[in-house]
């Protein structure tokens, strides 16, 4: 369960340092004066780096959910927000006032209560008609996403931000559901899953940014690709909570989820 957890934990900290290597790439490639388009990728060659982050992070909260409940690994990625606001006010100029430093006391706390409260082991493996359902409930969350794109910039970000998370939410759930097995792998619908699902909620939440505030956007999908997973895992999928602990739990939801879509505001780094 200890490797489980430094996984969780790791995306989280993956996560949080690509977005603020990232955001300092923007910048970099903003006040340039550089004229040709390879000179700007140059100048910004930070956001490569943050976006390999990205990508490592994901590949950490994978591994984590082969073992651990989906409420403790989405609720760890989200406080990734946390590490964005410490490295931001350390390396960015930020400053972390003290509804922000109450803010991180709190991810914190909520994060040693779910860790406390999960019991690891695997969850139930999603096949035959379970399986094809899940990845057929893309498309209409595919569908969503094209509704949200056509629409005003007001309504369309909000639902923008509701696909993202539903995305990433539905890439936790076939990540804690495949079955690595072999070769069967490239023809089992949860690996497929895992691939629409999150490009769908990469694409969903790159519009969403374009479009809104960075904190409604991060906000809205943060809750979202916390509490759906979790209830699935938890009504579905077998995810279990330790005995007699279930209250340390909820608590320790609320106050991380609270605590991240909290931070979020902090966490605007703009180019």
């Amino acid at each position: 369960m200890i490797l489980a957890l430094v996984g969780a934990f790791g995306a989280a900290v993956l996560y949080g340092v690509g977005t603020v290597l990232q955001a300092e790439g923007l910048r970099r490639s903003a006040r340039s004066t550089a004229t040709t388009w390879w000179a700007r990728i140059q100048a910004g060659w930070l956001y490569a780096v943050g976006l390999a982050l990205d990508g490592a992070g994901f590949l950490a909260s994978v591994a984590a959910l082969r073992s651990l409940p989906l409420f403790i690994v989405e609720s760890a990625v989200a406080s990734s927000v946390a590490v964005t606001a410490i490295l931001a006010a350390i390396f960015l100029g930020g400053r972390l006032d003290r509804p922000t430093v109450l803010a991180l006391a709190v991810v914190g706390v909520g994060l040693v209560g779910l860790a406390a409260s999960a019991v690891e082991g695997p969850a139930k493996a999603l096949s035959g008609p379970a399986a094809v359902l899940l990845l057929l409930l893309a498309v209409p969350t595919a569908g969503l996403g094209f509704i949200g794109y056509r629409l005003a910039a007001a309504r369309g970000v909000a639902l923008l931000a509701v696909v993202a998370g539903l995305g990433f939410g539905g890439a936790g759930v076939a990540a804690r559901t495949l079955n690595l097995d072999g070769w069967k792998v490239l023809t089992d619908p949860v690996a497929w899953s895992l691939v629409v699902y999150g490009g769908l909620a990469l694409a969903a939440f790159g519009l969403a940014l374009q479009r809104g505030s960075v904190t409604v956007v991060a906000a809205v999908t943060f809750s979202i690709e916390t509490v759906v997973p979790a209830a699935v895992g938890l009504i579905w999928l077998g995810d279990q909570v330790r005995q007699g602990f279930a209250w340390l739990t909820v608590l320790g939801f609320v106050l991380t989820l609270g605590g991240s879509v909290r931070l979020a505001r902090f966490a605007v780094l703009e180019p």
